[in-house]
Formats: structure tokens, C-alpha cells, sequence
């Protein structure tokens, strides 16, 4: 019996190691703390222990400030795992930080967080203020004094401004504004034949505006890519007018061939009583 024991009770002890070795490495990222610690980050084991409390994912906030640190960026734990604790992306924030470092733009790590939490791509924001975006717009029809529609596609270079991201205006603004610059522009010309010599004209007009007021964007430069002439719209309008005006005449006759029609002959001169004492009190009002 003292030799069984003897043989089960080592078993026991090594099983209960292996159990204990296997929580204490599943609830610590001992693996990741010993890659802080080569990376030249100083973390505390508890500090890791603490983000486990706290329902934090340890890898989520030590890989991007491991990636910080080897690019120079300063920023603390407690930043990444607020920001993280918040809604978050810190991997995103982190590479639009370390981008905005290497293009020399200034970019703190607060607005980086609070661009982030308003829902818009930070990285993407720095990468379009270092290589500016082209935005175009689909057919804008305006019609000139001649009554020619004339239609214009736009080309909008922007480049993000960063400091108007939190509430700045979108794309969808900066693409109406100037669809209403357009179509200010072509109704000012005196006719069609004014605009197509001379497109550029709209890209002036609408770019001295200031349309990039209030959005998240400057714009650099507005180039129309392409003019069409579309109907003639004056003439449609003269032709409707025309139809209209025919149609009133036509209802007119028909009601003067009915009064005079055998069966109304003899209302007609009661009508034309009625016709001239109304006409009188008319006068008499006036």
C-alpha cells in the first residue's frame, strides 16, 4: 500500500503543476509580456493581469505599443486601454500616429482618439492629407439664358483636413456644394456656346466660393472633365406654352359652337341679358 502511494502521490504533484502552469499561462500572457520586455517595453505582470480583469484583451493594447515604441511615437498603457475600453480601434490609431510622424504632420494622440470615436478613418484621414483623393461627380445639367441645358462632370481633388474631422462635413457635401456651384455657373452664361468655349470658367467660379467651408476636407482643385449639350429646354417650354394655348382656344370654340347649337338658341338671349347686367355692376364696382 506504501508503495502505491509512494508511486501515485509524485503523479498527483506533477499532474497539479501541469494544471497550474496551464491556467497561470492561459489567464497571463506570460508570452506576451517576455515580448514587451525584448522590445524594450516595460509592463508589469500585473498590469497584464489587470487587463484580464478588466475584460481587456492584452494583445489588443501591448502589440500597438510595441509597434509605438519601436517608431518613436509616445504614448502610455493607460491611453491604449481607455481608448480600447471606449469602442476603440488602437492598432488603427497607433499606425495613422506612426504615419503622421513620418510625414511630418502634427498629430496628437488624443485627436487621433477622438477621430476615431466619431466613426471616421483616422489612418486613412493622414493618407489622404499626404496623397490627396479625387472625388467625381456624376453629370451636373444646368441650363444657360438660351434656354440650352448644358451638362458638366467634375473632377474635385481634396485633401483631408484633419482638424475638421470631428464634424466636419463629408464627401456627399463637398459633391453637392459644388453640383450647386455648377449649375449657378452654367445659368449665369449668356448661352451654351459660352460655356463650351470656355469650361475652365466653371472650375474658377465654383472653386472661388469656398466650398470646402465646414466639411472635413480642403478642396485643392476642380477640373471639368467633360461638357454635353442636352435639350433645348426654352424650346420645349415655348412648345408646351403653345399646346396649352391651343387647347384653351379649341375649349373655347367648342363652348361657343354649343350656345349656338338649335338647342340653346333660345337660352341665348337671356345669357346675353344676363351678360350685360353683369358687365354693368362690374362697371359700377369699379
Amino acid at each position: 500500500m506504501s508503495q502505491e502511494l509512494d508511486i501515485i502521490f509524485p503523479i498527483i504533484i506533477i499532474g497539479l503543476i501541469v494544471i497550474v502552469v496551464a491556467i497561470l499561462f492561459t489567464f497571463i500572457p506570460v508570452m506576451l509580456w517576455i515580448s514587451a520586455l525584448a522590445a524594450g517595453v516595460k509592463v508589469g505582470i500585473f498590469t497584464l493581469v489587470g487587463m484580464r480583469l478588466r475584460r481587456v484583451a492584452p494583445s489588443r493594447v501591448i502589440n500597438p505599443l510595441i509597434k509605438a515604441h519601436k517608431a518613436g511615437v509616445d504614448v502610455t498603457t493607460n491611453q491604449l486601454e481607455s481608448h480600447f475600453l471606449a469602442g476603440g480601434n488602437v492598432d488603427r490609431v497607433v499606425n495613422a500616429l506612426i504615419a503622421a510622424q513620418r510625414a511630418n504632420i502634427e498629430l496628437s494622440f488624443e485627436r487621433a482618439a477622438a477621430i476615431d470615436l466619431a466613426g471616421r478613418d483616422v489612418l486613412e484621414a493622414v493618407q489622404m492629407s499626404v496623397n490627396p483623393k479625387v472625388i467625381e461627380t456624376p453629370f451636373i445639367a444646368g441650363i444657360s439664358m438660351d434656354g440650352i441645358e448644358v451638362k458638366a462632370k467634375a473632377r474635385i481633388t481634396v485633401r483631408a483636413n484633419i482638424d475638421r474631422l470631428v464634424g466636419g462635413a463629408g464627401e456627399e457635401t463637398v459633391i453637392a456644394r459644388v453640383g450647386e456651384g455648377v449649375v449657378s455657373t452654367i445659368g449665369s452664361a449668356k448661352n451654351h456656346k459660352e460655356v463650351l468655349e470656355n469650361p475652365d470658367s466653371i472650375s474658377h467660379n465654383v472653386l472661388n466660393r469656398g466650398l470646402d467651408a465646414g466639411t472635413a476636407f480642403e478642396i485643392l482643385s476642380i477640373d471639368i472633365a467633360d461638357v454635353d449639350i442636352g435639350k433645348n429646354i426654352g424650346a420645349i417650354l415655348q412648345t408646351d406654352q403653345a399646346e396649352a394655348d391651343k387647347n384653351i382656344a379649341q375649349a373655347k370654340a367648342e363652348e361657343r359652337r354649343a350656345m349656338l347649337s338649335p338647342k340653346n338658341r333660345k337660352w341665348l338671349p337671356k345669357y346675353k341679358k344676363c351678360a350685360q347686367k353683369l358687365s354693368k355692376r362690374k362697371q359700377r364696382f369699379h
